[in-house]
């Protein structure tokens, strides 16, 4: 869930309202917001794939998996949901994504990355959700 620290850097405190020309040189005067780049994702769903361990040509290793989730509002009739890859690099996390099973609910903490290689066709890439945490629920 966002921090308390992230949500008074981004929700301003209360609504300005102007109602004459003075307020409005007073608004002039107050200095700008600095706001801070926040990358933290917070999913909880449902593990649709056996988690994968990769070792990278750098000798790095990786384990990726795919999580759905519901969405709570569907434009249609129709159910929709969001499927995203899931990547686990520290050795905390691939421990715990390879224990998960398909269909057990996950939890996961992370960051939204992309991943650039180099492929046979050329430069390719793909956003992942780091993992940085999986706790099964």
């Amino acid at each position: 869930m966002p921090s308390q620290e992230f949500m008074s850097k981004t929700l301003p405190k209360k609504p300005i309202r102007i109602s004459d020309k003075n307020t409005l040189k007073k608004v002039k005067a107050i200095p700008p917001i600095e706001y801070e780049p926040v990358n933290e994702v917070f999913l909880v769903g449902r593990v649709t794939s056996l988690a994968v361990e990769k070792v990278l040509p750098s000798g790095d290793k990786v384990v990726e998996f795919r999580l759905v989730i519901g969405r709570k509002h569907s434009r249609g009739l129709k159910k929709e949901v969001d499927a995203l890859d899931i990547a686990a690099w520290s050795a905390k996390a691939r421990r715990a994504a390879l224990a998960l099973k398909v269909d057990s609910w996950v939890e996961i903490t992370g960051s939204v990355r992309r991943r650039f290689w180099r492929a046979p066709t050329g430069l390719a890439s793909r956003w992942q959700v780091e993992a940085s945490d999986v706790v099964r629920l």
